[in-house]
């Protein structure tokens, strides 16, 4: 299931940024930073006390002027609350409480999201500092000092205490399908051609911005959610502040969701902005589906899709499992096949295989081809098993860690996914010493 979104939001020069890096500093467990991000330290991916989440900084604008501030905190805390699941609200103590900070804690109240208030700078701890803080009305003030990683812990703790159970998917859910691409790839066309045929439409629903709508569905007597996104922006084509809201968006989507969409426009082919958003996708361990759109307006031959494929296998090397299709959203060409893909996608991403299968696969396959011997040492593989779903994820129980080569573990994935259809979907083997706790 997706990871928690939690966004830190404040005022300027409230330590937002220190708090950030320190959280993602060696002290607390870091998962990896996101591929292909457009900012230093924007999105990471941290884990505290078993509680994995994803932390973003919104602390990074330029304020050109006090008369933007107000423009640049509203947009920074609408932001937080369109994609955040729970928000850590940085104030200071030196400053004390200001009228920015009311203002951000008002939007923040009518938000409906779980907001964790912090004073920040409190170098020497004294209770009678917060005590004008409870007049924002969002619980109780933690005093900490981010510079010092005085009160950390107890901020992540209450931000963790929000976070909802992530179970496997009820099967009565709706299949949440997030597009995603370019602007003008025609990912608003895409969704007004399905919907257009679709047997019953339940209702249409904004999102808390005009480029983010939600638009559940039944079709075959199954439920689905199309998510349609404003298009990812190159970063030299927009203003700063442009591209870090759109990216943040785009972001927010693919991570509710239970598959993406990836829209192309065929006659551009896969852009550079393009492989950034796969990269996204995959990261993020969601199924997805390659969608070539503008299909009718590529000159073609006996050798077209193979050439699109070959490029495409070129450009995704770090997704070479990518499902692709090739429509036309404005003829309609193939469209019906977008649902089939989706659910074949997800499907395959929801598989689970058998532990006795897996073990004799991965004897199998250590027969066929045995790990290589390093100073004198060589790995074995003891037992295996299949954790989750969404993505599959593998554990490998070995007898030293350090001895899986990355080239090994990437033949055991394929391996395991010549023996198991896994296509469209994005597979993760973690592995373990025998004996040793993570």
């Amino acid at each position: 299931m997706a990871k928690p979104i939690v966004a830190i939001v404040g005022r300027p020069n409230v330590g937002k940024s220190t708090f950030f890096n320190k959280v993602s500093g060696k002290k607390i467990s870091i998962v990896k930073d996101m591929p292909g991000v457009t900012r230093d330290r924007l999105y990471v991916d941290v884990e505290w006390c078993g509680n994995y989440f994803t932390m973003v900084d919104t602390g990074g604008l330029e304020l050109k002027s006090d008369d933007e501030m107000w423009l640049h905190i509203k947009k920074q805390a609408e932001t937080a609350i369109e994609t955040a699941d729970v928000i850590i609200f940085f104030t200071d103590v030196k400053s004390g409480l200001t009228g920015a900070d009311r203002d951000v804690a008002q939007k923040l109240r009518v938000s409906g999201k779980p907001v964790v208030l912090v004073v920040n700078k409190m170098d020497t701890y004294r209770p009678e500092d917060l005590y004008e803080f409870y007049e924002l009305g969002l619980g109780e003030p933690f005093g900490i000092s981010a510079e010092h990683m005085t009160g950390i812990g107890e901020v992540l703790e209450e931000v963790v205490s929000h976070f909802k159970d992530n179970g496997e998917k009820d099967e009565h859910e709706s299949l949440k399908i997030a597009v995603v691409g370019r602007p003008n790839a025609g990912k608003s066309s895409l969704c007004n051609k399905i919907l257009g045929f679709e047997r019953t439409i339940v209702s249409d629903i904004a999102g808390t911005t005009r480029d983010a709508i939600d638009t559940p569905f039944t079709y075959n007597g199954k439920k689905f959610t199309l998510i349609d996104t404003a298009g990812i922006r190159k970063k030299k084509n927009v203003e700063e502040d442009l591209e870090y809201y759109s990216v943040l968006r785009a972001l927010g989507s693919i991570r509710r969701a239970d598959v993406c969409v990836i829209v192309v426009d065929a006659t551009e082919g896969l852009t550079e902005q393009t492989v950034k958003i796969c990269g996204y996708v995959h990261e993020q361990g969601k199924p997805s589906v390659v969608l070539m759109n503008k299909w009718d307006l590529v000159e073609k031959d006996t050798h077209t899709v193979n050439k699109f494929n070959d490029k495409l296998k070129e450009d995704l090397k770090f997704m070479d499992y990518f499902k692709p299709l090739y429509i036309s959203a404005k003829t309609g060409q193939r469209v019906e096949k977008v649902l089939e893909a989706v659910e074949s996608v997800y499907e395959h991403a929801s598989f689970r295989v058998s532990t006795g299968l897996l073990n004799d696969l991965v004897l199998d396959s250590v027969r066929m081809n045995e790990p290589p011997s390093v100073n004198g040492k060589r790995l074995k593989i003891m037992y295996a098993t299949q954790a989750e779903i969404c993505p599959p994820t593998f554990i490998l129980f070995v007898n030293e860690a350090e001895l899986m080569h990355f080239s090994y573990k990437r033949y055991l994935e394929n391996c395991i996914r010549k023996a198991f259809d896994f296509s469209g979907t994005p597979i993760k083997i973690i592995v373990r010493e025998q004996g040793k706790d993570e």
